[in-house]
């Protein structure tokens, strides 16, 4: 029997969260990924055959937000957002640790701040619906930015706890 750590490199409850943690969100992209793929298979059935879907338009838009929004949530989960790590690496070790710290810190600020506002124009939004689909309150389509502003926050504070518990003379 294997040590509960040895599945996840770096082992200890932190990691665990992590990879549990990207799994479920790896399963909410992919679903969204396989719905947009059939809604846009079924939208050029539907047109070849000369029955054009009044909702497909919109419905592909609203799902590719969807999915860029919440793969950006995976994205931070697997720190594969855009960086420059070569800038950073050419400062000491106790340099990187700080500027690498302070860049996430102004990220999960950002975050916060894009979640707060997403969150609260959802009030102003009840009132509107989609054009095509009018029984689909707006509050629910950009619902999408306050939930994956949660989701990108829960990843970033794990890899700041990440990022604090390491010494900085291990970082690379």
């Amino acid at each position: 029997m294997t040590a509960p750590s040895a599945a996840v490199p770096g082992g200890g409850a932190l990691p665990r969260f992590r990879a549990a943690y990207g799994r479920v969100l790896e399963v909410v992209v992919i679903v969204l990924m396989v719905t947009l793929a059939v809604e846009v298979t079924a939208g050029v059935v539907y047109r070849t055959l000369g029955q054009a879907l009044v909702w497909y338009d919109e419905v592909a838009s609203v799902l590719l937000a969807w999915l860029t929004f919440y793969g950006s949530a995976l994205a931070s989960v697997k720190r594969a957002h855009i960086s420059c790590p070569e800038l950073v690496e050419q400062f000491g070790a106790r340099a990187r640790r700080w500027l690498n710290i302070a860049a996430q810190l102004l990220v999960i600020a950002f975050f916060a701040l894009l979640g707060y506002v997403g969150a609260s124009i959802m009030p102003i939004l009840a009132t509107d619906a989609m054009v095509s689909l009018p029984e689909v309150p707006m509050n629910v389509v950009q619902s999408v930015i306050p939930i994956s502003c949660v989701l990108i926050l829960i990843a970033e504070v794990a890899t700041l706890a990440e990022m604090l518990r390491t010494p900085a003379a291990t970082e690379s």
